[in-house]
């Protein structure tokens, strides 16, 4: 990337940092909006919360999430923030799958809203391998981000904390729900609604009384 990542930040001096990523077409000021800063806010958690731009062409072009790593987390990191969570929505949950996926250890938590499961191209190879648990990926898929996010959802970390949240009618909630069910029952939270504000407003309100963020 040429120039610096755009972000929008409420920082308060917390212990820890909460770090989201947007989907296609959207805007740090979108959870602004949506009132994501506010609802942190009004619980007082120790944490600082960032909204990132991550511009579609850099993301196409695999640049968005090292300058993700070299702008945004790494400096977060050296600035001392002791836990720093990934959290997105749609296309930016799948992102923050994927960061995670390759830099494993540089966050210490996910919030997934909806996250995006890839393209039916990736998923129907999964599936015409007889699911998730046989599939087995070949070198060729393992040059796709998409196919590494699948093959690091096959094991991962039990230690890792997630939150998995979707709305049960949303278009892609046979894919999300299969996110999910990587991860423990306490982890997953369906309720219902589409892909839409209104649903990933409630469930960004539940992941903030999970006690995830607590300390």
């Amino acid at each position: 990337m040429s120039q610096a990542l755009r972000t929008l930040g409420q920082n308060t001096g917390a212990a820890n940092l909460m770090v989201l990523l947007p989907g296609a077409y959207m805007q740090p000021e979108d959870f602004a909006a949506a009132g994501f800063f506010t609802a942190l806010s009004a619980r007082r958690l120790p944490y600082d919360l960032l909204a990132v731009d991550l511009d579609l062409e850099a993301i196409s072009a695999g640049t968005a999430l090292p300058a993700l790593q070299a702008e945004i987390l790494a400096p977060a990191r050296r600035q001392g923030y002791a836990k720093i969570w990934l959290g997105g929505i749609s296309l930016g949950g799948l992102l923050a799958l994927g960061h995670n996926a390759d830099t494993p250890g540089s966050v210490d938590g996910l919030c997934l809203l909806a996250p995006y499961p890839g393209s039916r191209l990736t998923t129907n190879a999964i599936a015409r391998a007889g699911g998730l648990a046989s599939w087995q990926a070949t070198p060729d898929q393992l040059a796709d981000p998409e196919f590494r996010v699948w093959r690091w959802l096959q094991k991962p970390p039990a230690d890792l904390p997630v939150f998995v949240g979707y709305g049960s009618e949303d278009r892609f909630a046979a894919g999300m729900r299969q996110i999910a069910d990587c991860f423990p029952p306490s982890a997953r939270h369906a309720i219902p609604g589409g892909h839409e504000w209104p649903v990933w407003q409630l469930l960004w309100e539940h992941f903030l009384d999970s006690g995830h963020l607590s300390s």
